[in-house]
Order: structure tokens, then sequence, then C-alpha cells
């Protein structure tokens, strides 16, 4: 399938290597207190799971875990307001708005802040779809800039 708006197309067939193949030396007790430690400093869960690949060596979580990191965390009681990755494209977002502010006649920026935009619609129905933000939410670049500012 093509990517939405470069026309270029993935690898074909590329997958992550099985739970069997990767040798799981890493004792869990040790991986899910690094993760609750790291969320307490507020990392995001692409830092995180980053972070305990580098520091405990562990590769992939959800063999060590049984789940995946988002469920790990969920049940762990430490659920953010909004998702990881709608919180990145409202980061961008944010950012791209403040240049266009101070250079008008950027036609690209617009354009790409358009699509950054539109990812974020999108992303946002798929998240009230499941449940995973409130039915009447609604991205307001507004009240995005001044979540930024929070965060």
């Amino acid at each position: 399938m093509a990517r939405l708006h470069t026309r270029k197309h993935g690898k074909s067939k590329s997958r992550k290597p099985l739970a069997d193949a990767v040798k799981i030396d890493v004792d869990k007790s040790k991986v899910e207190e690094a993760i609750l430690n790291y969320s307490k400093q507020g990392m995001n869960s692409a830092q995180i799971g980053q972070s305990v690949k580098t520091d405990l060596g562990a590769g992939y979580l959800k063999p060590v875990l049984g789940k995946r990191l988002s469920q790990f965390l969920i049940e762990k009681g430490i659920k953010k307001e909004l998702p990881d990755d709608i919180m990145s494209l409202m980061q961008k977002a944010v950012g791209m708005r403040k240049h266009l502010a101070a250079n008008k006649r950027d036609v690209y920026g617009r354009i790409r802040l358009m699509r950054v935009e539109s990812k974020i619609w999108r992303l946002s129905k798929y998240y009230r779809n499941t449940g995973r933000l409130p039915v009447e939410w609604k991205y307001n670049p507004e009240q995005a800039a001044l979540m930024i500012k929070k965060a």
C-alpha cells in the first residue's frame, strides 16, 4: 500500500523477528521497574522503549512483558491525557503555526501544516471510535498551543 502523501511504497513484507528467534535474557522485574522509573521522569512511550532497549538490552518489550508497553502503563495506572502520536503531531503543528506567523509567505509551510493537521484529524477520529479519546474531543489549534505550553 502506498504512503498517504508521498506516493512511495514501503518495504514489502518487512516484519519484526519472532519472539522465539530473539534471545531474551532480561529479568522481567528489572524491565518493569525501569519502565515505571522512566514514566515518572516524564518520558513518552517511544522514549521509554528506546531507553529500555539501550540500557537493559531488552530488544522488543512485548515478548518480555507479555503485553504492549501502552497496555502495561495503563494497567499500572499511568494513563496520559492524549496518546503520544497525537501529542507529537500537535507539537509539530504548533511549531509550524509559530513559524508561519513570522513567515507569512511560506506557501510550502502552509501545505505541510495542512498535511500535519489532516493526520491529527484522522487519528483523532480513530481514537474517538476506539474510546481512547472522549467522543466530543476536537482538535483546536489554540487549545493545542496551550496544552503544549503546559506539558
